[in-house]
């Protein structure tokens, strides 16, 4: 299965509000044979990355992702570094990037996407499988495209007038 970025905003548009992050974010992780996924959102009064969809995150790990300081963990580091943010094997991970919780997930290949556009941040996602895994330059560009796509979303419903 394939994934075209183009297809990000009619998924976002044609979608229920409660729904939209959720159904893409499945498409992704399907489309990328994985398992897990999140996507966070930027907050841009606090600066904090915030949880809008999960899929495969063990449910005591979900408070510790409700709210991510960007420069924290696989995704606070995406958005610090913007820049994706990669693991073979998470569950050996030593560097420090991955966060000790982060484990608790079973996981192993794993990737962390910010979303950007325009140079300007609006959030990160990340898909991961349960086997050790490097992600393609290819996939790795369709992932940027991917968040550049949501970001675009996100840009155009914050300033259009309600």
């Amino acid at each position: 299965m394939t994934f075209e970025p183009s297809s990000v905003s009619e998924i976002l548009q044609n979608s229920q509000p409660a729904e939209k992050w959720q159904q893409l974010l499945v498409q992704i992780i399907e489309a990328f044979d994985c398992t897990t996924g999140t996507i966070h959102t930027l907050n841009k009064s606090t600066g904090l990355l915030e949880l809008q969809a999960q899929q495969g995150i063990p449910e005591f790990l979900l408070p510790k992702m409700e709210t991510i300081p960007v420069g924290k963990g696989m995704a606070g580091i995406a958005a610090e570094r913007r820049q994706p943010v990669e693991m073979c094997n998470l569950q050996t991970d030593e560097s420090g990037v991955a966060r000790p919780a982060a484990k608790e997930t079973r996981v192993e290949g794993s990737i962390a996407v910010p979303m950007l556009l325009d140079g300007e941040l609006y959030g990160t996602f990340g898909i991961a499988k349960p086997i050790p895994y490097d992600f393609t330059e290819e996939e790795t560009n369709t992932l940027m495209q991917i968040g550049q796509e949501m970001s675009r979303y996100i840009k155009t419903s914050t300033t259009q007038p309600s």
